[in-house]
């Protein structure tokens, strides 16, 4: 056996069930986290005053991932979309590159709690995977207890990172990998499949479509004209 093999086994292998919940949003927020380490499980949870449900997902993954005391291998199961897709397609890497902007007009949000996750991802091996939430999985459906059991607790700390945040405005719905407004799940490109109407003097080349509550955004970039030519 190599030494680096011998190396790996020593790693600690670790299970992460991750979830995090606001009511309203935002509003009173709390995240749930299930640890497995072999024949251990442990469940923590906690709440703040005041977030959103974006934040709480974040969080719970970044509070799993710091009570792990010593570099692990670790695989982190999360409902949220938002979460996973940030980290698997590299979105947050590039935000952090564009010094947390996600384009020339539009800053990138919560880059607090995501500058503590990607230090997290340097110390630990992270493989983040998405589970349906609500779909019937114990530990995902127990994790979302105990983040909602979490909120309605009393004497919640402040989300110093929210609610000092700079005010800002919520900004326009603009390109691909950003949260839809009505559930939070990362918008995707899509071209439309329709024939353009007679008299139709522009078209949209493109829109924004949430692939989970099937919302459409519009764009006005993809916004083009028709030159409609007429015979008299």
């Amino acid at each position: 056996m190599s030494h680096a093999s011998a190396q790996s086994e020593k790693v600690k292998q670790v299970i992460l069930y991750t979830d995090g919940a606001c009511e309203p949003n935002p509003g009173p927020g709390g995240y749930g986290v299930i640890l497995i380490t072999g024949n251990t499980r442990r469940e923590l949870s906690g709440g703040f005053r005041l977030t959103t449900n974006n934040r709480m997902e974040i969080y719970a993954a970044i509070f799993g991932l710091e009570g792990l005391k010593e570099p692990c291998l670790v695989t982190l199961h999360s409902d949220s979309q938002y979460l996973v897709s940030a980290i698997n397609q590299g979105w947050v890497r590039r935000w952090k590159e564009n010094n947390w902007w996600r384009n020339k007009r539009e800053k990138a949000t919560n880059p607090d709690l995501w500058k503590r996750l990607l230090a997290l991802c340097e110390f630990h091996q992270v493989q983040f995977e998405w589970v349906r939430g609500h779909s019937g999985n114990p530990e995902n459906e127990r994790c979302d207890q105990l983040s909602y059991q979490a909120l309605k607790k009393p004497g919640l700390p402040a989300d110093e990172g929210y609610e000092q945040r700079p005010a800002v405005g919520e900004g326009k719905i603009t390109q691909a990998g950003q949260p839809c407004r009505k559930c939070s799940t990362p918008v995707i490109k899509k071209r439309p499949h329709s024939t353009q109407k007679p008299d139709q003097s522009f078209y949209y080349e493109y829109y924004l479509y949430c692939p989970n509550c099937h919302a459409i955004y519009l764009v006005e970039e993809a916004k083009k004209p028709i030159n409609i030519q007429r015979l008299f």
